[in-house]
């Protein structure tokens, strides 16, 4: 019994270990697209796209194929569909046929145009802010019975704690970015004000002064009159660093 627990562990580990070992978040997220399809699909049929709705923005981030990517980013352009509605609501959304889907007509209309018949879409159970759904998409209507939507869930349920930890390690990417550039941006302005209390023998907070009345007076970013202030001590731009008003 115990071997059985840990080979049923097996998939979520090595998908927890993709995110660790992924130098790029997409590259994890690829995997687990590819991961789904491999569990779920016996036909090798389906399409799956994975939606992430993050800072009120929603985004196709990770797809089985180009095909399946393309299908996917069609419910943005009506902001609403199963996958969205999965996504947004936590529950599972599933349009056994598409020619016959009331809630989402027009979506459904257009994604049959694109050769589907149905859909099923399973909320993940994230951690924090971020929700997300698994898409899958059939040419056959009535595809998922019973069994392959309980199958299809705990599936979802059991990748939720990679996909957790992918966005966590996405968004800790992003904050790491953005304050590089903030420390970058210190780092001229404290250059520029080193530079102009020499130039004019004054205190700290004066040659900070001098830099924001620039910035005021010219409508431009601190950080650029900075750099500016730089440049022109170093001989590379004939730019003023007195500042005249």
């Amino acid at each position: 019994m115990a071997h059985q627990e840990s080979q049923e562990l097996l998939p979520e580990g090595r998908l927890v270990d993709a995110v660790l070992d992924s130098k790029d978040v997409h590259d994890f997220l690829s995997e687990l697209a590819l991961f789904s399809v491999e569990q779920l699909d016996e036909d090798g049929e389906l399409l799956c796209g994975v939606t992430l709705l993050r800072h009120n923005r929603a985004a196709t981030v990770a797809s089985s194929n180009e095909r399946g990517r393309a299908v996917d980013e069609i419910q943005y352009s009506y902001d609403d569909g199963p996958c969205l509605r999965a996504s947004r609501e936590q529950e599972i959304m599933y349009a056994p046929d598409l020619i016959h889907e009331l809630r989402w007509p027009d979506y459904a209309a257009e994604i049959v145009r694109q050769g589907m018949r149905s859909i099923l879409a399973v909320p993940f159970d994230l951690i924090g802010d971020a929700k997300a759904a698994l898409n899958l998409y059939s040419e056959s209507p009535d595809r998922f019975s019973e069994e392959a939507i309980r199958t299809a869930k705990a599936h979802a349920l059991r990748t939720s704690r990679a996909l957790s930890l992918a966005v966590k390690v996405a968004g800790d990417r992003e904050i790491n970015h953005d304050l590089k550039a903030a420390l970058e941006s210190r780092t001229v302005i404290d250059v520029a004000v080193g530079i102009l209390m020499g130039q004019n023998r004054c205190t700290q907070q004066d040659a900070f002064k001098l830099l924001q009345d620039a910035s005021s007076h010219r409508n431009i970013k601190l950080r650029e009159v900075a750099s500016a202030v730089v440049a022109s001590a170093s001989g590379s731009a004939d730019v003023k660093t007195h500042f005249d008003s």
